[in-house]
């Protein structure tokens, strides 16, 4: 039998003036959203290459006009009062719904690929969780074959030391962990600069 993989893709709604803010305060809301369609893009058509099951997490509303994933992807809202609580939602739905492993990645890492998606999957074979860490601190993307709430509760969301703090909780529950290469999110000008993508 197939194992059940379920990829979770956590994206803002693109909205003038409500994404990549870092970015709009020194390239203006018009850029700040061009280029944060052109990663979601670039996200979605990695994720759609993946042979996992797709799920598309909307920050607001789900817009089913925005052509993004096709049939191919189910659509949801996240639901929570910060970043962990709304993955952890997700996850624990994810595993209600009976998948096996459940990856989950933003919507503004240039440098994700279908293979980092796969392996990531793969992975989860001997490790308990994968982790993709940021340069900026945090991670880019986050595996697991079991639900660990700890992973969600009381971290420094949006500071550089989410991956560390994270790692610490799981090395203290003795978790085997896989951590895959270090890539670059896309917060300001400077990442831009720093990146080959625009």
């Amino acid at each position: 039998m197939k194992e059940k993989k379920l990829l979770l893709i956590f994206i803002k709604n693109p909205e003038k003036g409500k994404v990549k803010t870092r970015l709009a305060k020194t390239m203006g809301d018009e850029k700040a959203l061009r280029i944060y369609l052109k990663l979601l893009n670039h996200t979605i058509e990695v994720a759609s290459k993946s042979d996992a099951q797709k799920q598309i997490w909307y920050s607001s509303f789900v817009d089913e006009s925005d052509g993004f994933g096709g049939v191919n992807f189910e659509k949801k809202i996240q639901r929570g009062e910060n970043l962990g609580d709304r993955m952890l939602n997700a996850f624990q739905e994810g595993f209600d719904e009976h998948f096996e492993k459940i990856v989950i990645i933003g919507s503004d890492c240039p440098g994700i690929s279908t293979r980092i998606i796969d392996d990531s999957f793969a992975k989860l074979d001997q490790d308990d969780v994968v982790i993709g860490p940021s340069e900026d601190g945090g991670y880019y993307l986050l595996g697991l074959n079991q639900l660990i709430p700890e992973i969600f509760n009381d971290i420094s969301w949006s500071t550089e030391s989410v991956f560390s703090e994270t790692v610490k909780i799981l090395k203290n529950k003795d978790l085997y962990f896989g951590e895959l290469v270090t890539l670059n999110d896309i917060d300001t000008e400077e990442d831009l600069r720093n990146s080959d993508f625009e």
